[in-house]
Order: C-alpha cells, then sequence, then structure tokens
C-alpha cells in the first residue's frame, strides 16, 4: 500500500510558509528562504511578510537549478547548531549556508530517524550510505549500534564528524569511498550488516571520479546490499529525491530485489507548513524483520 509520510513537529524546525517555488524554513532562530522546484502553488503570506521574516535567501546562478548565494538581509552566525530529540536525548546538527543551498539537513528524515531509533538494537551493524551529514548515522550511534558512514565528500563527511561531536557520541567509522564501489567491496568480504541506510542523489561523482546516475545504477546498488543485509535481525531505509522516480518505481525494485521484505513500507516523504500545505520531498521505502 502506497502511503504518505511525515516527521513529527520539532522545536527547532518550522516550514512556515511554501508556494511560488520557494518554501520559507525556520531553523532554531533564523529564517531561510530557499528555491523548491515542487512548490508550484501560490503562497499563503504576503511577498512582504516574507521579506519580514527571511534572514537571508538563496539566489540561483543563472542557468543553475542548485548554485548560487545566500543573500543575508539580516545578521546571521556563519553557522549554528539546531538539536532533534530522540528518546528525550538530542542529535545535534551544524546549519551552515552552502553555495548548493543546502544548509546541512533534510528536515523531513526526521521520520526515518524515529524508525531507526525505534529498530536499531546496541549490537547491530549500521551501513549508512550516501550519508551526508550523518543525521541517520547519529540515530543509529545513539543506539549503540555499530555504524559505518560512507560519502564521496570530505566536506560533509567532517561536517558529520562535527555533529557527531555536537552530540556527544563518539566511534562512528567514517568511509571516504564511492558508495556502488564500497559495497561490492564488502560482498566480495562476504560481510553482512544488520541495517542498510541508502539515500543516493539523482547525480553525484565518487571520489576518483566515479559517476553515479541514478536510474542506471541504482537497481544494481540494491543487488548488491541485497547480498550484504542480514536475512534475519535487519531493517533497511531507501530515500530517493529524484521528480522522475514515483513509489511504484521503487516498490517493483524493492519487491523483485527484496521478495521476502516484511513490514514493508513504501511512499512519499513530505512536510506540512503552518498553513496545511503538504510539500513532498521524496520517496521512502524501508522494511524491517
Amino acid at each position: 500500500m502506497i502511503q504518505t509520510l511525515s516527521p513529527t513537529t520539532w522545536q527547532d524546525y518550522e516550514l512556515i510558509d511554501t508556494g511560488g517555488f520557494e518554501k520559507l524554513e525556520r531553523f532554531g532562530e533564523y529564517v531561510l528562504r530557499r528555491p523548491e522546484p515542487q512548490a508550484i502553488w501560490d503562497k499563503t503570506l504576503s511577498e512582504n511578510e516574507w521579506k519580514i521574516q527571511a534572514h537571508a535567501y538563496f539566489k540561483k546562478d543563472k542557468g543553475s537549478q542548485e548554485k548560487g548565494e545566500w543573500i543575508l538581509l539580516k545578521q546571521i552566525p556563519d553557522r549554528w547548531y539546531i538539536q532533534y530529540m530522540l528518546n528525550n536525548e538530542s542529535i545535534k546538527f551544524k546549519i551552515s549556508l552552502s553555495s548548493f543551498k543546502h544548509v546541512g539537513i533534510f528536515p523531513e528524515q526526521a521520520a526515518n530517524w524515529d524508525y531507526i531509533a525505534k529498530h536499531t538494537q546496541a549490537n547491530y551493524k549500521v551501513l549508512n550510505l550516501f550519508a551526508y551529514t550523518g543525521g541517520a548515522s547519529l540515530a543509529a550511534r545513539h543506539k549503540g549500534a555499530d555504524v559505518s558512514h560512507v560519502d564521496s565528500v570530505k566536506q560533509v563527511i567532517s561536517w558529520a564528524k562535527d555533529n557527531m561531536e555536537a552530540s556527544g557520541l563518539n566511534n562512528i567509522r567514517w568511509v571516504f569511498d564511492d558508495a556502488m564501489k564500497y559495497v561490492q567491496r564488502e560482498v566480495r568480504r562476504e560481510k553482512k550488516y544488520n541495517a542498510i541506510i541508502l539515500d543516493p542523489p539523482a547525480y553525484g561523482r565518487g571520489p576518483d571520479g566515479e559517476k553515479w546516475v541514478l536510474e542506471e545504477q541504482l537497481n544494481e546498488i540494491l543487488k548488491q546490499c541485497s547480498l550484504i543485509l542480514d536475512t534475519d535481525n535487519q531493517y533497511f531505509i531507501l530515500n530517493l529525491y529524484s521528480l522522475g522516480f514515483s513509489a511504484l518505481i521503487v516498490e517493483n525494485l524493492i519487491k523483485t530485489i527484496f521478495p521476502k521484505a516484511k513490514n514493508l513500507e513504501i511512499g512519499e516523504l513530505y512536510i506540512q507548513d503552518n498553513f496545511s500545505k503538504k510539500l513532498p520531498l521524496g520517496v521512502f521505502c524501508r522494511f524491517h524483520s
């Protein structure tokens, strides 16, 4: 059954308004205005209200969908931290304004952090692929898991380390590598993981220029993951942000590659703004034993 999934509201993040291909968000004390290609509807608040609230907005470079610069409208620090509560304890995230409109966190993933915290046991071996700044790694390590965090961008691994230290955690294994190559080596080594979290981009490059194209390689990396996922004590999470991928495509992939998957959930991730508009933010799949 296809379903929708939204994170519970948390104190340090708020989706204030969406529309006009933009979103207005609060991260801790600071409000940011960013492009959002899926927000094709009208804004609820006036343009003047958006301007009054925003501390900074992202201006895209001409001809680019991602790269650009932040225009500061009010005083705002280079970096600050927000927290998310897991079982009455917090994990913390550094927020910073990057040249690719990202700020170091995907808030909709809080729904998956709760899932990870619920299903992770202290002795679990967890593999987080395309791990970015490590929200899923923190959630698993928070429960005492042995976590391997794999990403091909050194800067975001350093960012994830900052988040780990700010959260009072330690001993996450940092792997600077191409995700496909790493999984293929783990297959050859006959390694097994109790949990795999897979969060691939539409396009990307590995450390040695390896090319990642989601529609060309997703099927293969899922098959490789199936060979190293424990068949008894396990969970699996897949997130996709590409606009071209529907939940039905994900359902076909998962049911073909993981035919024995139990407690299967497939659908859309979204966040609801303060005016009840639901902003879709990707397709997810997850299952657990």
